[in-house]
């Protein structure tokens, strides 16, 4: 199961909000870098995955941009802008970016949920998973219904790395979530009313406006 304490996720976002505000990530003190450790996802298994993807392609080293717009969708401000860090990002080490935002088409509709870290120093598809469990966690997914099984984008598009999306909807259309791991980034986006497809090519062109 990939349910976790949310009380220990409101401590994690309560950290994890200044990161928003600076657009940099909180410094703990050096932890190993060749996994998640276990106080990044509380109450979760460190077995369990969501994700069967192969390890990213090396692609060269990114950051990640804090877009004004994003795939033809533009960042929510004021009112409708993310007020704190609705999933929990994981361990933020020296030198990390947290961005969360919303995104919407210019004449409405729900908006796409977007969180990401970079300059990741374990392995990226890892920290995807652990972003996959958070966005599952936050729309209250039900673990008795199945897990959800990630399925690759057929086209990652020129960023390259590995993308996937998974259908966290007992129908054909529904919330869709898709995720992104290359060699220093990892990031996932929730889309409230879409399919696999429309989704998945929605998200590949989000990315070449939110990664450098």
């Amino acid at each position: 199961m990939f349910r976790t304490s949310r009380g220990a996720l409101r401590r994690a976002a309560v950290v994890a909000a200044a990161a928003v505000a600076a657009l940099t990530a909180c410094q703990p003190e050096d932890l190993p870098a060749d996994d998640v450790p276990a106080s990044a996802v509380p109450g979760a298994s460190a077995t369990a995955s969501p994700s069967a993807s192969q390890p990213a392609a090396p692609g060269g080293r990114r950051s990640l941009v804090d877009a004004a717009e994003a795939g033809g969708l533009r960042k929510h401000t004021g009112d409708g802008a993310v007020g704190d860090v609705p999933v929990d990002p994981g361990e933020m080490r020296d030198g990390m970016r947290l961005v969360v935002s919303h995104f919407a088409a210019p004449d409405g509709g729900d908006p796409v949920l977007f969180e990401g870290v970079d300059n990741v120093p374990e392995d990226t598809n890892k920290r995807r998973e652990h972003l996959f469990r958070g966005m599952l966690e936050y729309i209250d997914w039900d673990p008795e219904l199945g897990q959800p099984q990630a399925r690759p984008v057929a086209d990652p598009g020129p960023l390259g790395g590995s993308v996937e999306c998974l259908m966290a909807s007992l129908a054909e259309n529904g919330q869709v979530v898709c995720g992104w791991a290359d060699e220093s980034t990892a990031a996932v986006a929730l889309f409230p009313d879409s399919t696999l497809d429309e989704a998945g090519k929605l998200f590949v062109a989000m990315r070449g406006d939110l990664e450098r």
